[in-house]
């Protein structure tokens, strides 16, 4: 199979000595379903032993491998057998054709430079034998080049026949929710309007259209109303999902393809709204998200409900007075995302901070992480009295109340601050029918 040549000092002829090959067989399969995947490395396996048995070969190891042999390095079990090789466990690799060790130069080229490092010394395939020497290397680059080449032309073939089909209407790959692939052969890959959720899919769009429904509303309503399940089956549906639902293009009879390429078509099947109802509800959508990114409240996100363990939202709503100003009042309630007949009662925010300001008597502080704040404020107080005002007075933080320093922060610090204050606190913040409780 390969030859190995010794020279020696005495002599200086060089003796030629056979080297016996042993192999590695190595069974891939990537391109069928895992399933037929195992069928069929499982019978390349047989058939490269009875090969192995009949010609006499030494088979020291088996490996096999899912793996696509398209992009170098990619194959962690044929990485491993490079390694042996060169740490001389085996000197040869059987398997099934040339494309089964390589569609790509990089996986190549390592198997040729192991071959011109004497390390491997042969590749027997099922009908071909391929030793270290010029003209069977070179074979062996041809056809793997060749499996190379057909890869490549069948990825320009998908794509060519990919976008033919977007030039025809028809979108790829399985239609969004409201629709459902056509059967006929004759209207093979055609949407088709499904008569069970197209009409809520239409609802969606003009509640949010017309009655200025939010994501988080229209969620509620999937959930708890409706009660919407995917074609298989699935369950309620994501406040994500409908964001994206709402942004899709495909419900009013155009589509991109691929996503985020720029690339749109106008498809061939039935819209299910129109153009103008599509452009209403980005418009509300913009709206809502301007609207919530605007507003930060300070104790959203820190509690939850104590009937049914949903988040607490804040809302605000303004109120003129008699004599001409407007008052703002904030409110913490449910989210009901949870339990949509949640029956949890709201709260002012000046009721809430007046029961945080009560717990701050009761509750136990993280006191070493506050005194730490309080030491910082303290520097930068002390730095401003010097620079700006002249006073040395002194001021040590065992001069401060903690509890009334807290209290402080709640009424009067920034948003950011009130956060990092609560954070400090040993268990959990639960609101239940308008009171504050810690778990």
């Amino acid at each position: 199979m390969g030859m190995e040549v010794f020279e020696t000092a005495q002599t200086g002829f060089a003796d030629i000595i056979p080297q016996k090959v042993r192999y590695c067989l190595y069974a891939r399969k990537s391109t069928e379903s895992e399933e037929r995947q195992i069928l069929s490395i499982e019978s390349q396996v047989k058939e490269m032993l009875q090969l192995a048995e009949k010609e006499g070969l030494e088979i020291v190891d088996i490996r096999r491998e899912s793996h696509s042999a398209k992009d170098s390095g990619q194959r962690p079990v044929f990485k491993e057998i490079l390694e042996d090789i060169k740490k001389e466990k085996f000197n040869g690799i059987l398997t099934w054709a040339p494309d089964r060790l390589s569609r790509n130069a990089g996986d190549l080229g390592s198997l040729v430079d192991l071959m011109d490092q004497k390390l491997l010394l042969g590749i027997r395939t099922y009908g071909q034998t391929f030793n270290n020497s010029p003209n069977e290397k070179f074979l062996l680059m041809i056809l793997c080049s060749q499996a190379k080449l057909e890869n490549d032309n069948k990825s320009i073939n998908v794509k060519r026949g990919l976008r033919t089909k977007c030039e025809m209407g028809l979108r790829p790959g399985v239609p969004p929710i409201g629709y459902l692939n056509e059967r006929h052969m004759d209207r093979k890959c055609q949407a088709i309007i499904d008569p069970e959720r197209a009409p809520i899919i239409k609802k969606m769009f003009e509640k949010v259209a017309y009655e200025k429904w939010s994501g988080r509303k229209i969620y509620n309503w999937l959930k708890f109303d409706i009660n919407l399940r995917s074609v298989t089956g699935k369950k309620g549906i994501t406040l994500g999902n409908i964001y994206l639902i709402l942004q899709n293009t495909f419900y009013y009879g155009v589509f991109e393809y691929p996503l985020k390429s720029g690339n749109f078509y106008t498809g061939k099947h039935e819209p299910i709204i129109t153009k103008e109802l599509f452009d209403m509800v980005q418009q509300q959508v913009k709206s809502q998200v301007i609207k919530s990114e605007g507003k930060e409240f300070a104790f959203t996100r820190l509690m939850n409900c104590g009937l049914c363990g949903s988040g607490i939202s804040a809302d605000e709503k303004f109120k003129k007075l008699k004599d001409g100003t407007v008052k703002r009042h904030v409110y913490y309630i449910c989210t009901k995302s949870k339990d949509r007949n949640c029956k949890c009662s709201n709260i002012n925010e000046e009721d809430l901070l007046k029961q945080f300001e009560q717990l701050m008597d009761k509750i136990d502080l993280d006191e070493i992480g506050i005194k730490e704040k309080i030491k910082i404020e303290v520097e930068r107080f002390k730095k401003f009295q010097k620079v700006v005002l002249g006073n040395n007075d002194k001021i040590e933080v065992v001069d401060i109340d903690i509890r009334n320093y807290a209290k402080y922060i709640l009424r009067e610090g920034l948003i950011l601050e009130k956060r990092e204050l609560l954070a400090c606190l040993k268990g959990k913040i639960i609101l239940r029918d308008g009171k504050l409780e810690i778990n």
